[in-house]
């Protein structure tokens, strides 16, 4: 009985195993049909930089925040722009198909944008970021001023902290290197294990739990969209190790709006205040709740800021 009993256990093992290993190689495949194909890529000083593009009206530079790459950066249009502006979203330096320049700083990721821009034939732009993406382009505002017409910056990193607070999200961000090391990492993780993921990256368990069935919807979208991983590992390491730009953004003179939630567990709220302090005339918009998820918690709220930011310094 008991060598039977064994045996039923070990072929429903088995099926089990088969049954993930078949999902698994079908989001892969899903995963990677998505990317392929909808974006282009040009060769620069910087290497190659992939982007995607679309719509008409005011020119705006996207860029997305750690984990994603251009589609992120489309996820972000359509959730708070809209077609009715001309976007560009570019994936950062290591994601997907862009290149991972040896010695790559934020100050070559912000020349890397200009480069993108000339390619384009595009003087000025408004610039929205999300998280990570926030570096490089407050350097492209800083450096720059001639390009950028307005700069908003969504739950962004700006300086570093001695607090313990931030060396608790500086774990969370040694988490998610390894977690995007390889596919079946990240892919078992955000299958079976979201909610733990969510707080990894920057969501407590009151956002997590106050969610609305359509803001989780679109969580669980940012999060099955960061599917395929290792094309995105370079990225999530070089966002985790570079030094952030902290009193060198004193020269942005662009208009600049900063928007972030208090309990932002992943990029601490620190960020923000020194972003606004530093920033000549920069406008801070806060809310209470809403963690590293805010822009999806606080949808409505930010999309017409966003929009309204972006209309800054055009006609």
């Amino acid at each position: 009985m008991r060598r039977t009993l064994l045996r039923l256990a070990g072929a429903l093992l088995g099926l089990v195993a088969v049954a993930i290993g078949g999902s698994y190689a079908w989001d892969m495949r899903q995963s990677y049909a998505r990317i392929r194909g909808k974006s282009r890529v040009i060769s620069t000083a910087y290497g190659d930089i992939e982007y995607a593009t679309g719509g008409a009206g005011v020119p705006v530079l996207v860029v997305h925040g750690g984990g994603g790459g251009f589609d992120q950066g489309r996820l972000l249009v359509d959730a708070l722009l809209g077609n009715d502006v001309r976007w560009i979203a570019p994936s950062r330096f290591g994601y997907l198909g862009s290149s991972m320049p040896d010695g790559a700083t934020w100050d070559d990721q912000a020349a890397a944008f200009v480069a993108l821009l000339d390619h384009l034939q595009i003087e000025r732009v408004a610039v929205v970021a999300l998280s990570e993406g926030g570096p490089s382009t407050l350097l492209l505002a800083a450096q720059y001023p001639e390009r950028v017409s307005s700069l908003t910056c969504l739950s962004c990193g700006a300086v570093a902290s001695a607090s313990a607070d931030h060396a608790e999200a500086n774990k969370n961000g040694n988490t998610l290197r390894r977690v995007f090391s390889h596919d079946y990492t990240y892919w078992g993780i955000a299958k079976f294990f979201k909610p733990q993921l969510m707080r990894v990256l920057g969501a407590s368990d009151a956002v997590v739990a106050g969610l609305t069935p359509e803001a989780r919807g679109l969580v669980y979208r940012l999060i099955d969209e960061m599917n395929p991983a290792a094309p995105r590992s370079a990225g999530v390491v070089f966002d985790n190790t570079a030094t952030l730009p902290g009193k060198r953004i004193a020269s942005i003179v662009a208009p600049t709006l900063i928007v972030h939630a208090r309990d932002d567990l992943l990029q601490l709220y620190h960020n923000a205040e020194f972003a606004a302090q530093t920033i000549p005339g920069a406008r801070l918009m806060s809310f209470e709740a809403g963690g590293h998820v805010l822009v999806v918690v606080q949808q409505q709220a930010v999309g017409e800021a966003v929009r309204a930011q972006v209309r800054t310094g055009w006609p």
